[in-house]
């Protein structure tokens, strides 16, 4: 190997090579060593327990996305496309990607998205699915010409403040959508209040239990191994202890999970689509709006992996945002060939993929106690498996279709909190409601003065707002768009803040801040 094909120690994974495939080429040089520990460091009950509670909650999200899609597409694709899209690609990615730990599902953007380019197709008189899948054709040919030519150097300028901004609004959506869908009972006209009771019971239940049994393991209550099982299967438990308590009221008709009976197309097409019911010039016209998937899909992939990489988890395997696009850019190929929906990283999930698999000890930061991440047992085990369940949800469809909704959506609001909690907007924004004299000793707090955090914070949440207001408007099919632009928002910044302060503020932590925090961590258990 010459000194031009070697991997630099220190690479993030987002190093701009200069030559074709380059970034490819390392990745693979990072990774392939791993690749058989990958497999073995999955043997280990803390990865069984990861994959009963992702397994559900990737389930919930393929039903609730696929509905939602079968809704902004008059049904032309549907719950068991997106099934079928997240089991089959998720599985390819378990197998191939550089990153296992990243989940792939359906996300809120790409259903805003497909279901613009429907309404598109609706006005211009054209077949929906050969449109989509030519955009879909052309969207994947431009992902792998970007994992090749070293694209997701670009991350570079995409630094902690949009990934927060990201990582919040995907957190949110997923608590909104829940809080949506268990309180619509009440509001809709002749609803069924005992239904709708039962409900609102059985996800609040599910994310207290859920909650509740992920932090067992910091209670003197038995032996750590057995603390360490139940908050491994905390959620899993919760998702069957509320099943077990909608099974007492069998007189109250509840929703169950939106299962297909068969595996067969939502609306009874053939599998393959026709990618010739279109007029010649609608195959190159589909790459203007398939520039703006590609966009999508790039940023949420690449943000989403970025997130999962942090330094904060304590990964040690190293990245692969090249071939972890490539792969992406394959199944949204094969999808849009069988007219399935895209999938790419889905946030949330893959942030709760990490925290499942990662051992954590208590930190305690001036007046307030948070946990830290020690290690994560990295491996390709659990995300296989969780798709090939997902696979085979098909084959237990009785014991599926008896889990209620309501649960389902428990565990959504529960994911979404998750991934709320460490995230420093999050943490920031609670400043503005505790007492000045608890706030606690982080590494920005001892460096940046009070009010530089608070008008960070505040340039944060209007970036969030803005992406929220444009998601759901009209307009929605520039949200790509709007994301990118938080890169110079950001660097604008620099006239407000000190290059001191923002390092502080939007930089990883030092190695000085990270032994402070294990100094006080000691002083806690001491």
């Amino acid at each position: 190997m010459t000194q031009d094909d070697k991997v630099p120690i220190e690479d993030d994974g987002m190093t701009r090579t200069g030559r074709l495939a380059g970034g490819l080429r390392n990745d693979l040089r990072r990774r392939l060593p791993h690749y058989l520990s990958d497999w073995r460091d999955g043997l280990h009950p803390k990865v069984a327990g990861s994959t009963l509670f992702l397994f559900f909650a990737c389930l919930a999200n393929a039903i609730a996305f696929g509905g939602l899609t079968g809704l902004v597409t008059g049904g032309e694709i549907g719950t068991v496309e997106m099934i079928v899209a997240t089991a089959a690609g998720g599985i390819l990615f378990a197998l191939c990607a550089g990153q296992p730990l990243t989940l792939l599902g359906g996300t809120g953007p790409i259903v805003i998205f497909t279901g613009l380019l429907y309404t598109t197709c609706v006005e211009l008189s054209l077949p929906f699915l050969p449109v989509y899948g030519w955009v879909g054709l052309w969207s994947g040919l431009f992902l792998v010409l970007l994992s090749i030519t070293d694209a997701s150097f670009l991350m570079r300028y995409f630094t902690r403040f949009t990934d927060e901004i990201f990582a919040a609004l995907i957190a949110v959506i997923f608590i909104v959508e829940a809080v949506k869908s268990v309180t619509l009972g009440f509001t809709e006209d002749g609803s069924d209040i005992a239904a709708a009771l039962l409900s609102l019971i059985l996800a609040v239940g599910t994310y207290l239990v859920a909650r509740s049994l992920k932090g067992f393991l910091h209670t003197p209550f038995l032996h750590r191994r057995v603390r360490e099982m139940v908050s491994d299967f905390g959620p899993a438990l919760a998702i069957a202890a509320m099943t077990g308590v909608a099974l007492l009221f069998p007189d109250v008709e509840l929703e169950g999970a939106a299962i297909p009976e068969t595996v067969a197309t939502t609306s009874g097409r053939p599998w393959q689509v026709d990618l010739s019911d279109v007029p010649t010039w609608v195959m190159f016209a589909a790459s203007g709006p398939a520039l703006l998937a590609t966009i999508l899909l790039f940023l949420d992939q690449n943000i989403s992996t970025r997130l999962v990489n942090a330094k904060s988890h304590k990964l040690e395997k190293g990245p692969g945002f090249h071939l972890d696009l490539l792969v992406v850019g394959a199944i949204t190929v094969a999808c849009s060939i069988f007219g399935l929906p895209w999938i790419v990283a889905a946030t949330v999930h893959a942030l709760n993929h990490v925290k499942s698999l990662a051992d954590t000890e208590v930190v305690a930061e001036g007046g307030a106690i948070r946990e830290r991440i020690v290690s994560v047992r990295e491996n390709r085990v659990s995300p296989l498996m969780i798709h090939v369940l997902i696979a085979g949800s098909i084959l237990i469809l009785p014991l599926i279709k008896l889990i209620p909704m309501a649960v389902l959506f428990g565990l959504f609001l529960y994911m979404g909190f998750a991934t709320l909690n460490g995230n420093e907007l999050a943490d920031r924004a609670r400043l503005w409601f505790t007492d000045r004299s608890l706030y606690p000793e982080t590494h920005y707090i001892r460096t940046v003065p009070r009010r530089k955090i608070h008008l960070f914070t505040i340039i944060q949440l209007g970036g969030l707002i803005a992406l929220w207001v444009l998601k759901t408007s009209p307009l929605g099919l520039l949200f790509p768009i709007l994301i990118a632009l938080l890169v110079p928002l950001r660097l604008a910044m620099k006239r407000l803040f000190t290059e001191a302060e923002l390092e502080a503020l939007d930089g990883e932590e030092s190695a000085e801040d990270i032994e402070h925090d294990h100094m006080m961590a000691g002083d806690l258990h001491a």
